[in-house]
């Protein structure tokens, strides 16, 4: 069900920039065999599929940091986890993680492309946002940009993004601003042009201190973390938001 707290428009959007982990991909499984192979090299207990979960958003190091309970150890040792962990994922990211169901066509619908039909002329086209031209798509994640890339592109999802940025791409991560502002800069949109979509207050808080209109799935890993702050828009499925952007 859509929930809208702050009168939408989608036609008035230029930009929409995605976070990665569960909003546009179910890693989950990946992300927990790493950070559990990453445990028992440091020889730490392993956790459970539902804690390591809530632990992901805000970055690998604070991953790694979380799994660690919060005990007193010593730099060297969360560094030395923080490596396997890194190592051990870039390996092992595509065992398990898929695109949750319904977001190719949603993502078909929020770009308003004409890929079925080259020949269709784009002025003709409704659907296009109000100057005309094909909206624009970005993905912004706190996971590190080397392997945000690679599976945007393994799982089929780069024809839909023009940029992809990770978590090191800046000098700060997401709530930060600063990689937000770069995509606005890039695309030459103003902050009530753009929106950013994703399953944690870490994608909403980012949204926020932009300028930038903020759309919740409750459908990830986080959505507990989705009411303070609250974003303008909520979802409960990839398919929705097909329906958003096509009201």
């Amino acid at each position: 069900m859509i929930r809208t707290l702050r009168a939408f428009d989608p036609h008035a959007i230029k930009l929409v920039i995605f976070d990665l982990d569960g909003t546009l991909i179910d890693s989950r499984l990946d992300l927990v065999h790493s950070v559990n192979a990453a445990l028992r090299h440091i020889k730490r207990p392993e956790l459970t599929d539902e804690t390591i979960a809530s632990y992901v958003g805000d970055g690998a190091p604070i991953l790694i940091q979380r799994a660690l309970g919060g005990e007193i150890v010593s730099e060297a040792l969360v560094r030395k986890g923080l490596e396997f962990f890194l190592a051990y994922y870039r390996e092992h990211k595509l065992d398990h993680t898929t695109v949750y169901s319904g977001i190719f066509e949603a993502l078909g619908a929020i770009q308003n492309s004409d890929r079925a039909d080259p020949n269709t002329d784009p002025k003709a086209d409704p659907n296009r946002n109000r100057n005309g031209a094909v909206r624009k798509m970005a993905v912004l994640s706190n996971k590190p940009v080397v392997p945000s890339r690679a599976i945007v592109d393994a799982l089929g999802l780069g024809t839909f993004f023009t940029q992809v940025y990770g978590g090191n791409s800046f000098a700060t991560k997401k709530p930060d601003p600063e990689g937000a502002r770069k995509l606005l800069e890039e695309y030459g949109a103003r902050p009530d042009e753009a929106a950013i979509v994703g399953d944690s207050h870490v994608d909403i808080e980012t949204g926020r201190n932009a300028g930038l209109w903020t759309i919740g799935v409750t459908y990830g890993f986080a959505p507990h973390t989705l009411d303070d702050p609250a974003p303008d828009v909520l979802i409960d499925a990839p398919q929705e938001l097909s329906e958003l952007f096509s009201r």
